[in-house]
């Protein structure tokens, strides 16, 4: 399985315009973050979980020429914003592609991307495939997915656990029945947004107590504002087995 970041920020993570922080005017490509998204390539299965705004760049980036589903996370723009560039895959493979996601997510896809799911579509549109999924064990391709419910605020979002990977975005909670589905995960992608309290996502410290509570081999930090600091800076604060993400880091298990 090789794990691939396509993103690690968040939309106040991005360099801000007319922001002089040290983070926007860092000169190190680890503070430059798209919107958090992640690429698995596993079992020559290639899938992505989220498709935000900076989806079309990260694809580009990355030179992904095959996309085989879409997990979607939770409803908000910063994770679906960029739906439509599915549409290059659709014309190499000329296939539609299934994605995956809550009832909600996909009434709020089919409302942002009405023109997607008209009857009559306009030539050259995305063509996409539904697919329902709830807090239960699924499979894609024939690949099993664990989704693990989290909360964000008062907002019901999925983390999923493919094999020994587990990727947990836009949380500030999870309870201990879903923390259990996350135990012996060697390779662990956790939400860390900033240093102080947020009413959605954790903060580097409570990351940090997630990250310790799993023990998993490696566990890296996503979703990260500028307000967090420096990754140099940063990375010196944390354990040895526990880093921050960077847009571009590839992990293979």
């Amino acid at each position: 399985m090789l794990i691939t970041l396509l993103g690690t920020g968040t939309s106040s993570g991005v360099p801000l315009i007319g922001c002089l922080c040290d983070v926007c005017r860092s000169v190190d490509f680890r503070d430059k973050r798209l919107r958090t998204s992640v690429h698995i390539s596993v079992d020559g299965r290639s899938f992505v979980v989220d498709t935000g705004p900076d989806f079309r760049q990260q694809v580009l980036r990355l030179n992904l020429l095959k996309l085989d589903a879409v997990l979607f996370t939770h409803e908000h723009k910063d994770h679906t914003a960029g739906l439509d560039e599915v549409r290059a895959y659709n014309f190499r493979s000329g296939q539609d592609i299934p994605i995956y996601g809550r009832p909600t997510v996909l009434a709020q896809l089919q409302r942002e991307f009405a023109y997607i799911f008209a009857e009559h579509k306009y030539p050259g549109t995305p063509h996409v495939l539904l697919n329902e999924i709830r807090n239960v064990p699924f499979e894609v391709c024939g690949i099993p997915i664990i989704p693990i419910e989290v909360m964000h605020h008062k907002l019901p979002v999925f983390g999923y656990r493919i094999g020994d990977f587990t990727y947990l975005t836009d949380l500030n909670y999870i309870s201990d029945e879903e923390l259990e589905k996350v135990k012996g995960t060697r390779l662990l992608v956790v939400d860390a947004l900033q240093r102080q309290a947020h009413i959605s996502h954790f903060t580097l410290d409570q990351a940090v107590a997630l990250a310790q509570r799993v023990n998993a081999d490696r566990t890296y930090f996503v979703h990260i504002s500028h307000k967090l600091g420096l990754h140099h800076e940063v990375e010196k604060e944390l354990p040895d087995n526990i880093r921050l993400g960077y847009d571009g880091l590839q992990i293979r298990l």
